[in-house]
């Protein structure tokens, strides 16, 4: 959700640049393709927060810019100067979101909630096999799916929580921005 809420704030932001002055609009325009390519280029490069810093650094860098051209824009535009203070409400809303996300990726479970599922997969598998001892013939069915149904939803669960490594994968979602920036042209 937060990828396609990016998507929308970066969206709406660069239609309403047509609301401000028209010699600030290739400025600004710009500004936002290249603060596009920096959003992209990060998301490209995680999980390695390292490297992702300096996409990381050079988009925050492009909010500033884009923040005080927005200002500068909306003081010069003489036509309608209400219309061009709609432009100011959707950059703060796609700076908003940029923060919204990058909190979401640096925030995951506490420790202890990986060790409470652990847990509970041993205590499940323990009262599994002291159910299992008491019959005469060995179930291999319930020992096989036993634990393969319990090591996948573990798995699974880690793999929500980290989507940029492993099967479940957001490298299609970030296509949204990507689709954002072939409109910009």
């Amino acid at each position: 959700m937060l990828v396609a809420e990016e998507a929308n704030a970066v969206e709406t932001a660069y239609m309403r640049i047509d609301l401000v002055d028209q010699q600030v609009q290739p400025e600004l325009r710009e500004q936002f393709r290249q603060y596009v390519d920096a959003r992209l280029e990060m998301y490209r490069r995680l999980p390695d927060m390292k490297a992702a810093a300096p996409a990381m650094d050079r988009a925050k860098r492009l909010q500033g810019d884009i923040w005080k051209t927005a200002i500068a824009a909306t003081r010069r535009s003489v036509d309608d100067p209400a219309g061009a203070r709609l432009l100011l409400p959707a950059v703060n809303d796609m700076i908003d979101v940029t923060t919204t996300r990058m909190v979401a990726l640096q925030n995951h479970p506490p420790t202890v909630v990986y060790g409470l599922m652990f847990l509970l997969g041993l205590l499940c598998a323990l009262l599994a096999g002291f159910r299992m001892a008491s019959w005469p013939v060995r179930s291999w069915l319930h020992v096989l799916v036993f634990p393969l149904v319990t090591a996948s939803v573990v798995y699974v669960t880690i793999d929500v929580e980290y989507p940029r490594v492993g099967l479940i994968r957001l490298d299609q979602a970030d296509n949204v921005l990507a689709e954002v920036r072939a409109k910009m042209e």
